[in-house]
């Protein structure tokens, strides 16, 4: 019996703050699902002011898991066309900003990468509560590889005081349709 490779499980944060916030993270689902792999699980929705930075506008936010057979780096190259695909403009400039699509990888399975490119786990995601609130929603077992505590731990560990606002469950047929 030949045996069948087996995805990796892929844990990815969206956000949009600009243009139509909802209907972005819908396109992102979409276009993951398109290029990257199956959707098996998404957390609530959640609405918070910007994380680092000052704008007029909050952002909403989802975790969201991927099945996929591609490497991290090719997941990556795919978050960027769809990021661009949306409106993501990367001007290169220091600091935090207003996007119509964020799109970041959270973790890949238990790997710990570290290239020019790309930090996986984020190695953000233990200081935001925008992130650990639907992470912990998602997947509140999870062992973070590097820290050892699950995603429910990091979330009563943090220190960000920011509000995190739950807005809605996402429906299931709403991931069935993507």
């Amino acid at each position: 019996m030949i045996q069948q490779p087996l995805p990796s499980r892929v844990l990815l944060c969206l956000g949009s703050n600009l243009g139509d916030r909802e209907q972005m993270l819908a396109a992102a689902r979409r276009g993951i699902v398109q290029g990257i792999g199956r959707i098996s699980g998404t957390s609530s929705v959640y609405e918070t002011r910007p994380w680092g930075f000052d704008a007029g506008t909050s952002f909403l936010n989802q975790v969201v898991r991927v099945e996929t057979f591609l490497s991290p780096e090719a997941v990556l190259e795919e978050i960027r066309r769809i990021e661009k695909r949306h409106g993501r403009e990367r001007h290169g400039q220091a600091g935090y900003q207003s996007r119509t699509l964020d799109i970041d990888i959270l973790y890949f399975d238990d790997l710990m990468i570290t290239t020019g490119t790309l930090t996986i786990p984020h190695p953000l995601l233990h200081l935001r509560k925008f992130v650990l609130e639907p992470l912990a929603e998602i997947d509140p077992a999870f062992i973070h590889p590097v820290l050892g505590l699950s995603n429910r731990e990091l979330l009563a560990a943090c220190q960000d005081e920011s509000d995190v606002t739950h807005v809605k469950p996402i429906e299931d047929e709403q991931i069935t349709t993507l």
